[in-house]
């Protein structure tokens, strides 16, 4: 008996004959590059059990991507090879025996005996066995994973001041700029809903996109690749930051949801920091590589910045200083480093110029040969390194 089904994913018509050869999808759209990635980046499902197929197409939707499908392992070798991710039906798995072992297989049943499908398994050389319903949030994580490319995380650095108007927000733009420059994916994010927004100082506050009060509702995963395509674009740097109406305080969620989603994409994430621990806030110091305190020369400064990095320090695992001229008499960056128990992360030296480029339109840290350009792109240059740190 035949069975027919369409289903919406990539405006295919499946139709399986347990009998006899299968069709495989054919996408609807030209079959130019960005048909071949798609391919590439799409998931592969293998099964024949219409119920079991209906449950994956609705997760892949879930995690925004569409799959290929196939009812046996298909006949083209890069068809079972390239997609990043297969998912193979226990009602398929003894079809699937001889064939090329690769990374990223999966074994997703329902209802079969745990060591048949163990046994069934291993000969097929899955990775794991995912049984639905009950691992449907972890397959889904999966799926987006593998079409997201999952390679390295992104580098996270925060920026925060030890004093109000240490330069916090003025470093970080700078190091966003320098990271962009270097040929870096790299996202803004503005994280202190009180520090008049990133946007206005890189000069792109009139730019399209999304702004923190649109993420405030987010929960769970976010798609990477959506998010950076939804945010303004300023000078190769994506910007997250807040909308020129006062905003509620950010859930910690919505926080959780959009970082990881950022870091997912790899590249550059900075975020410049409130000095207020709330609960956004402690979210995001758990999601950073490396956090820099940013502390004028002078002992007032000091004294406020021992305070902030008594705070940051139960969440950041690795937190340094950056002491910024001029400095009051006796002191040094080796001096202020010291008396706040950091590691010295660099000097950053008095650029009287930024002033004069703010008011002219020119975002702090874009003239890569003035003093806030020298000091970001050298700090990168340590930072990107492999093995490296700042």
């Amino acid at each position: 008996m035949e069975a027919s089904r369409t289903s919406g994913v990539r405006g295919t018509t499946w139709t399986s004959v347990p009998s006899g050869p299968v069709r495989t999808p054919v996408p609807s759209g030209p079959d130019g590059p960005g048909a071949q990635e798609q391919r590439r980046t799409a998931p592969l499902i293998v099964t024949e059990d219409l119920g079991l197929l209906d449950d994956l197409l609705r997760l892949c939707a879930a995690a925004g991507v569409e799959p290929e499908v196939h009812h046996r392992v298909p006949e083209r070798r890069a068809s079972w090879t390239d997609p990043p991710l297969v998912l193979v039906g226990d009602d398929a798995a003894e079809r699937c025996r001889g064939a090329v072992r690769r990374p990223g297989t999966v074994l997703v049943g329902r209802d079969r005996d745990d060591s048949e499908v163990w046994r069934l398994a291993v000969e097929i050389g899955a990775e794991c066995v995912l049984r639905l319903p009950d691992a449907e949030g972890l397959l889904v994580d999966r799926i987006a994973d593998a079409a997201e490319g999952m390679g390295r995380q992104a580098t996270t650095v925060g920026v925060v001041g030890g004093r109000g108007g240490a330069g916090a927000s003025t470093l970080a733009c700078g190091l966003a700029l320098a990271a962009a420059r270097a040929g870096r994916r790299t996202l803004l994010v503005d994280g202190d809903p009180l520090g008049g927004g990133l946007d206005v100082l890189l000069g792109g506050e009139r730019e399209e996109g999304r702004r923190w009060p649109d993420f405030a509702a987010s929960k769970g995963r976010l798609a990477g690749g959506a998010l950076e395509e939804s945010l303004p674009s300023v000078r190769g740097v994506r910007v997250l930051s807040w909308g020129r109406e006062p905003a509620a305080a950010l859930p910690a969620e919505a926080v959780r949801s959009v970082l990881a989603a950022a870091r997912r994409r790899g590249g550059v994430v900075v975020v410049d920091l409130p000095r207020a621990a709330d609960p956004a806030a402690v979210e995001a110091l758990a999601q950073l590589d490396l956090g820099l305190l940013v502390v004028p020369g002078e002992l007032r400064a000091v004294a406020a910045a021992h305070r902030v990095a008594t705070t940051l320090s139960t969440g950041v695992r690795d937190l340094r200083a950056v002491v910024r001229g001029p400095y009051a008499a006796g002191l040094d960056e080796r001096w202020v480093a010291d008396a706040l128990r950091l590691p010295l992360a660099g000097e950053l030296p008095y650029d009287p110029g930024i002033v004069a480029d703010q008011d002219a339109g020119v975002p702090p840290g874009a003239e890569p040969r003035g003093p806030l350009g020298r000091f970001c792109d050298a700090f990168w240059v340590r930072a990107l390194a492999p093995g490296g740190g700042a």
